[in-house]
């Protein structure tokens, strides 16, 4: 009888105090927050990972335009020990690098067996030309592509040189548009 009665004296408490109209409550907003949390937690996931992305990206890139530039270089160092293939001087401003195809043509070469961590290997390719205002210039358009990682990961650059009188004159540029 006196559990009985403590019992009514509870359950008459928790009535006159309104508790029972929050009875279950915790439940309902524990799950709200645990989706809470895990909505966070996701999105944060998310942000991580495309972060991971972007700087993969930019290391493919920055890879690709190294391996470029180095091509470069040594594509014009060929030039002037004169072993590498060019093609003959035209009259109009080189044009043959805007072809799609243009590092199969027989004058394109690779000036090193391989660049690390790039899916393929540089490539350039060295076009003559004679200005019409400077005959006596010696002019040549160095263009080199290099790669990363993936063959996506595509940059090239070109280099224009001109020698006139012993003296050289290079004009360096970044082709930021892939070409068809």
């Amino acid at each position: 009888m006196k559990v009985r009665n403590d019992m009514r004296r509870a359950v008459s408490w928790r009535g006159q105090h309104g508790l029972h109209k929050h009875r279950g409550a915790a439940l309902p907003a524990a799950l709200v927050l645990a989706s809470m949390v895990l909505a966070m937690s996701t999105a944060s996931f998310d942000i991580a990972v495309a972060g991971i992305r972007r700087a993969s990206n930019l290391e493919d890139a920055m890879r690709a335009e190294q391996a470029a530039d180095a091509a470069l270089t040594l594509c014009l160092r060929a030039l002037d020990a004169g072993v590498a293939p060019s093609l003959p001087a035209v009259a109009e401003p080189p044009q043959r690098w805007r072809q799609p195809d243009v590092f199969a043509d027989p004058f394109a070469f690779a000036p090193m067996s391989h660049w690390a961590g790039a899916a393929r290997t540089p490539q350039c390719l060295i076009e003559g030309w004679r200005m019409a205002h400077r005959p006596r210039a010696q002019v040549h358009v160095l263009t080199a592509r290099g790669f990363g990682a993936a063959d996506s990961a595509e940059v090239w650059l070109q280099l224009v040189v001109v020698r006139e009188a012993g003296l050289d004159e290079r004009h360096w540029r970044r082709i930021t548009a892939r070409l068809p």
